[in-house]
């Protein structure tokens, strides 16, 4: 979506093709554990209206996923057998969920979490009382787990490693998420996995690495998500983790870009190249992907990654580092409520006089100030001390950085 509207900013003429394996419109993945609590209708999912690819002048060829691609020839030949020629393309094939090796995995009872067909399989199966064994303690993997809840269902989630999202979480809000799951009715198995699924046809329980045997009505898997980089494995496209671009999307390959999950960028706060795998940085990559796909100049930068959940009364957010680093110091603040889902939580990384990262579990009021603070590699010495503090906000910056602020909003506007 975002790089049809980057073409279009520039080529409001030229032919644009989408195709995916997905029958659908321009819906909203992140919502469909919303769609699974019953929160959201389906017909409301969707980003962009029902003529959205009417009006920009797009053939959709939906529900029929690529074969290959051959980039001498500029073709993409079709799972179908069709061909489809290209002057520019763009691959934006997504993450793909991964799990260990599990036995006897493929039941009719036993599903991933990433689509909407996921969930609407899932639906059927959630019934109020069922017992559920979730495989994965990830931020898409506790969504499941929230609308299950919500669902009525009695879930189990099992992990493999020794706290909750270790890569985002550190110790004290991984607690307060690890207390929220119980208060909710939630078991959760750390330092484990699953080994076997067991019953015929059907999973009725799974085999744990500790030999232990767990009873279930159906199961969801996935421990992580991985760069769907399948479509290019073996060709001239330079693939890391992810098929990798430069500042401009554009792969190894001539005429070839990628954009969104798929495609591993430069991280300018850990000074890398990685994947960035959020919905916005998606949307930015793909638009600047299309704008230079049409003739226009445009460098995605200051990409970092950023995480947002709200899960069980609990609102998370992290930005940029979310471990300690040689030279990183950190600010934690801490305020326990009775209530576990009251409690709040804020932790911020600081290397020399930048803001490099932060985690809040709730007390998110400031987010986009912290975001904000870190995109611009501020001098937060000044302010520092306040920083995290209940009356923390503009005000406490120094009075040119709230001038560029105002500025920049009045020429946004």
């Amino acid at each position: 979506m975002g790089a049809i509207e980057g073409i279009r900013k520039i080529d409001k003429k030229n032919h644009i093709v989408v195709i995916s394996d997905e029958p659908y419109h321009t819906y909203s993945r992140p919502l469909i554990s919303y769609y699974l609590a019953g929160k959201v209708a389906e017909e409301n999912m969707y980003y962009r209206d029902r003529d959205f690819y009417g009006r920009n002048g797009v053939k959709p060829i939906l529900g029929t996923g690529v074969r290959s691609v051959d980039f001498d020839r500029k073709t993409v030949v079709l799972c179908d057998g069709r061909e489809v020629r290209y002057s520019k393309l763009l691959i934006a094939t997504g993450g793909k969920p991964f799990t260990s090796p599990i036995e006897n995995v493929y039941k009719e009872n036993v599903f991933s979490f990433t689509k909407l067909d996921d969930v609407k399989k899932i639906e059927k199966a959630a019934a109020r009382g069922a017992r559920a064994v979730v495989v994965g303690a990830s931020f898409s993997r506790l969504k499941a787990v929230e609308a299950l809840v919500h669902r009525g269902v009695k879930v189990t989630v099992i992990d493999i490693m020794d706290r909750i999202m270790p890569r985002v979480l550190d110790e004290t809000a991984s607690s307060i998420v690890l207390k929220t799951l119980g208060e909710n009715g939630v078991e959760l198995l750390l330092k484990t996995t699953v080994e076997r699924i067991l019953g015929d046809e059907k999973a009725e329980g799974v085999l744990l690495s500790n030999k232990a045997v767990l009873a279930c009505d159906f199961a969801v898997l996935a421990i992580g998500t991985r760069c769907n980089t399948d479509l290019v494995k073996g060709t001239k496209i330079k693939v890391n983790r992810g098929i990798l671009v430069d500042g401009m999307m554009r792969t190894s390959e001539p005429d070839v870009y990628a954009a969104g999950d798929v495609a591993e960028g430069y991280n300018f706060i850990e000074e890398r190249s990685m994947e960035i795998a959020i919905l916005p940085s998606a949307y930015k990559k793909g638009e600047t992907a299309g704008i230079n796909m049409a003739g226009g100049e445009r460098i995605f930068e200051k990409g970092f990654i950023m995480n947002s959940m709200p899960f069980l009364g609990l609102s998370i957010l992290s930005a940029g580092l979310a471990e300690q680093h040689e030279g990183v110091r950190v600010k934690a603040l801490l305020k326990e409520a009775e209530n576990t889902c009251k409690s709040s939580y804020k932790k911020f990384y600081i290397k020399g006089n930048r803001l490099v990262g932060y985690l809040l579990v709730n007390g998110i009021d400031r987010a986009g100030i912290y975001t904000d603070l870190i995109r611009r590699e501020e001098d937060i010495s000044p302010f520092e001390d306040s920083l995290g503090g209940e009356d923390f906000g503009l005000i406490c910056l120094p009075k040119d950085a709230r001038k560029v602020r105002m500025l920049d909003g009045l020429n946004k506007e």
